[in-house]
């Protein structure tokens, strides 16, 4: 179960509070106070479609970003179609640290996590 997670009901995209730690994290490592999380889902992948992370400080004009404790999460028009609803987090466990996703849209993920079908 995800840590305690802010919700803006207008929003339809949840940051945990790891997500925001990690994001902090991020922002100092790399002397960036507008560092995002961008979040894009891309089609391929062993599942069908693929979520991809990256680092951004800019927002295209078809992003929605989302905010969680003075962090965000950026994402595109078409990629929170297939996101709505979701929660974004940040595990560390023996198999690595890594962002996650839980998506209530995916109907079969892959072994991995990076890959869903819906």
């Amino acid at each position: 179960m995800p840590d305690a997670v802010e919700i803006n009901i207008s929003q339809n995209l949840e940051l945990t509070d790891n997500c925001a730690k990690r994001i902090t994290k991020l922002m100092e490592m790399e002397e960036n106070p507008n560092l995002m999380l961008r979040l894009t889902v891309l089609g391929g992948g062993c599942s069908g479609f693929q979520y991809k992370f990256g680092l951004d400080d800019a927002v295209n004009d078809d992003d929605t970003t989302f905010s969680h404790k003075g962090t965000q999460v950026v994402t595109d028009e078409v990629s929170l179609e297939l996101l709505s609803g979701s929660v974004v987090d940040y595990k560390e466990d023996l198999g690595g640290s890594y962002f996650s996703i839980n998506n209530p849209n995916a109907t079969a993920n892959c072994g991995c996590g990076v890959s869903f079908s819906i």
